[in-house]
């Protein structure tokens, strides 16, 4: 590159640094940042701030957290208990949007609220916000699934609804371009027709079956979905905790599908140890091997930078694993058992808010 084209390059204003920015896959931006030291200084800062720019941000609770978006909910003494309020926030732009408030139909309302967004398919967000039948902390089905898009900044109620399916805390859940997709224990719910909530019409759902090796398990813990070259994977512990199994989702012609496993990751190797799993028994004559429980948990899959994160419950220490080399690496000591989120950066600004809201 000639002198006066990176004369050229250095001169380039923050705003329109950006906007180019905005438009690069992730893995394209990493390549940037090795070649513009401009861009080294957009990631760490903004995380650490991630909420501070969004009002009584002390007041808010991360719920979700999407391709660079967080969904966050807001609760304090300014909010009646018959109000819950989200707000959606992009730490890389210091921007957020309060979204209209919903009511709940009880006293004690339960939910399970998941954030939406590609900004290589629309600029656009979307939540769904499943409101759950309970009863005495034991999750019976879901009562309403209400849907908010950013566009028209409302909330539309999906009145084809199965209530019968139970939505669990903590699922798993990926949204890749036009399609998202969820874990209700054995079962995947997929959601497409995004594009059409311009018309009005809500996005419709079907179910996959998970692959039947993992029923045992999943039952007990949380996978973890990926993406890889268009396709979909899923991670879950082995029923003995030596490895974690992945399978990929093949799709063949007339709606057919089938999980194909993909492959093994040693956690043997990578913890030097192989005492991951153990067990609650059932109580007086009960059977000694009935709760299963893992020292271990999958936090996020990236197959395309061939890492898993992984939280250790024995050691409360958040770790990755790089699965090319089998080398387990520690990125934070003292970490409680809490939920965690896989943050990348987005550099998309958030869709207008309407001046009414």
């Amino acid at each position: 590159m000639g002198l006066g084209k990176e004369v050229t390059a250095a001169k380039l204003t923050d705003d329109l640094v950006v906007d180019i920015l905005s438009r690069l896959t992730y893995k394209d931006y990493c390549r940037c940042k090795c070649a513009y030291k401009a861009c080294l200084s957009q990631d760490d800062e903004e995380v650490d701030g991630i909420l501070a720019d969004a009002p009584h941000h002390e007041h808010l609770e991360i719920l979700d957290c999407c391709n660079g978006l967080v969904l966050c909910k807001y609760r304090s003494r300014y909010t009646t208990p018959g109000i819950c309020r989200f707000v959606v926030c992009n730490p890389a732009t210091r921007q957020w949007r309060i979204i209209p408030d919903t009511h709940p139909e009880t006293d004690d309302p339960h939910y399970v609220t998941i954030l939406a967004f590609d900004s290589s398919w629309s600029p656009q967000f979307y939540i769904f916000n499943f409101h759950l039948k309970h009863h005495q902390g034991l999750i019976l089905g879901t009562s309403k699934l209400e849907i908010f898009w950013s566009e028209n900044f409302s909330w539309l109620v999906d009145d084809k609804w199965d209530s019968d399916i139970v939505v669990s805390i903590g699922l798993a859940c990926l949204f890749m371009g036009c399609c998202m997709r969820g874990t209700t224990g054995q079962e995947v719910v997929v959601f497409e027709g995004f594009e059409g909530m311009s018309d009005g019409t809500l996005p419709y759902h079907w179910i996959i079956d998970m692959p039947s090796d993992s029923f045992y398990v999943g039952s007990f813990t949380h996978g973890c979905f990926g993406k890889s070259s268009g396709n979909l994977h899923y991670a879950l512990p082995y029923e003995d905790g030596h490895s974690i199994v992945v399978w990929t989702l093949d799709e063949y012609a007339y709606g057919l599908r089938a999980w194909i496993l993909k492959c093994h990751l040693s956690m043997t190797d990578a913890f030097g140890r192989d005492d991951f799993v153990h067990y609650d028994n059932g109580g007086d004559g009960g059977n000694r091997l009935w709760f299963w429980n893992c020292d271990f948990c999958i936090v996020a899959l990236d197959l395309e930078k061939d890492l898993v994160f992984l939280s250790d419950r024995r050691t409360d220490k958040l770790l990755s694993y790089n699965i090319s080399t089998s080398i387990l690496e520690q990125i934070r000591d003292g970490f409680e058992r809490c939920q965690y989120y896989a943050y990348v950066p987005c550099y998309s600004k958030l869709p207008d808010q309407e001046s009414s809201v």
